[in-house]
């Protein structure tokens, strides 16, 4: 479910037509509802409900601190995977103690400013990280709280692109280190390992990789404790899919997979942390663009729009489908034509035979689903400003990212004297 209706003819973001944030804020842009972001959390959220578990969102499917500022109010955590993010989740209010840091790569710099801040846990994804860890904790007279990040070979039936969990996947431990390197982190004064964490992909549609990645997990648990280990979390990751087409395969619902989950970790004694991004981000968000002309090339028919492969990189990056709508709706005949953007290169097409009734110059065009993985994915490629982020919340609406100017965009550029 989102909040973006029609009413008399246009498409409207809550109570806001978009036609009225565009005269304010120009093209393209992306736009957030906040009742959807509400929504979409506390239907994931009440799933677990009296479990204790945390729902840890991932900052990096839209990073904007008004969106991490909201979901922070509704009790969300952060999920994070650099140092920017870190700062991103803690200006946004939400407490060090909700904040988990995954990533393969962490910096020295980066465990310093976590631990400084008093996170959660690190989920650690290799012997020379954990090794890491260690060495700056030791250096800050502290003991870091830390989860193994797993590798359970789980094949998640998602675009390879977007997979996670396989065994030769960059991302975890393998699976038959992970009891010897727990037992030498518990070991370690200046380590303070918690549990284990698992992910396994993104964009899942099905429930039997989740059910079996948590299996293994369950499993995991009860053999560290059998060697006599504590282990008070189990971090599940994110991944539950979305619906991008309006006709295409429905994902499971979030209660579904929340039944599946505590069947197997309620009885366990863990705190269960979930790292869903796109649940929650993605249908609460457009990409609203502006169609530029219509271009007839050799038969074949394009509308170039303002919006480019820089602004909405998923179709060009993982071929990524996403619906159209035409933000004024009209009763001419649809007729089939690519939807391209102005920038130069082969793959900005943003739909390819898509169906639009009146795309004339001016028309404003909303891509679907443009929530999760589209501003925090935006680049200024061809010297493009990035496209600014709208937040609505019922009549009201806020610029909260602005779009910058060129002057903004070269501040931080200098020709040295030399030259």
């Amino acid at each position: 479910m989102d909040h973006f209706t029609y009413r008399d003819g246009v498409l409207h973001a809550e109570d806001v037509p978009l036609p009225l944030i565009a005269d304010e804020v120009g093209t393209p842009f992306y736009v957030y509802a906040a009742a959807t972001l509400r929504r979409h959390y506390r239907v994931f959220a009440e799933g677990f409900a009296g479990s204790g578990a945390l729902v840890a969102f991932a900052v990096k499917a839209l990073s904007n601190i008004a969106v991490l500022s909201l979901l922070g109010k509704e009790g969300a955590g952060a999920d994070i995977v650099s140092g920017g993010e870190l700062f991103r989740a803690l200006k946004a209010g939400i407490p060090a103690d909700r904040i988990v840091f995954s990533g393969v790569g962490k910096t020295r710099a980066e465990m310093k400013a976590a631990l400084e801040a008093g996170i959660l846990q690190f989920n650690v994804e290799s012997e020379a990280e954990l090794r890491q860890l260690a060495g700056v904790a030791e250096e800050m007279d502290v003991a870091a709280p830390l989860a193994l990040r797993v590798n359970p070979d789980v094949d998640a039936g998602t675009d390879t692109r977007i997979s996670t969990g396989r065994k030769n996947d960059k991302f975890g431990i393998p699976w038959d280190e992970a009891v010897r390197l727990y037992t030498e982190a518990a070991a370690h004064p200046s380590l303070a390992p918690r549990g284990i964490a698992m992910h396994i992909g993104s964009q899942i549609t099905s429930l039997m990789p989740f059910e079996k990645a948590a299996g293994r997990g369950r499993d995991l648990v009860t053999a560290l404790r059998g060697k006599g280990c504590e282990v008070a979390s189990l971090d599940l990751g994110g991944g539950l899919g979305i619906p991008y087409r309006q006709d295409g395969e429905v994902p499971p619902l979030p209660s579904d997979y929340a039944a599946i989950i505590r069947r197997l970790t309620d009885d366990l004694g863990v705190q269960v942390i979930m790292e869903p991004g796109r649940l929650i981000a993605g249908n609460a968000g457009l990409f609203v663009t502006e169609v530029l002309l219509q271009k007839d090339q050799d038969g074949t028919q394009y509308v170039i729009v303002d919006g480019g492969m820089n602004d909405l990189m998923r179709p060009a990056l993982y071929g990524s489908h996403h619906d159209v709508q035409e933000v004024a709706q009209s009763d001419a005949e649809p007729k089939s034509c690519h939807i391209a953007g102005p920038v130069c290169e082969s793959t900005d097409v943003f739909l390819r035979d898509a169906a639009l009734r009146d795309p004339k110059e001016g028309a404003l065009l909303a891509f679907r689903g443009a929530g999760a993985y589209g501003a925090t994915q935006s680049s200024q490629y061809n010297t493009r400003p990035l496209a600014p982020e709208v937040l609505v919340d019922g009549e009201r609406f806020a610029i909260i990212r602005k779009r910058p100017s060129y002057e903004d965009m070269l501040s931080g550029e200098a020709v040295p004297s030399w030259l």
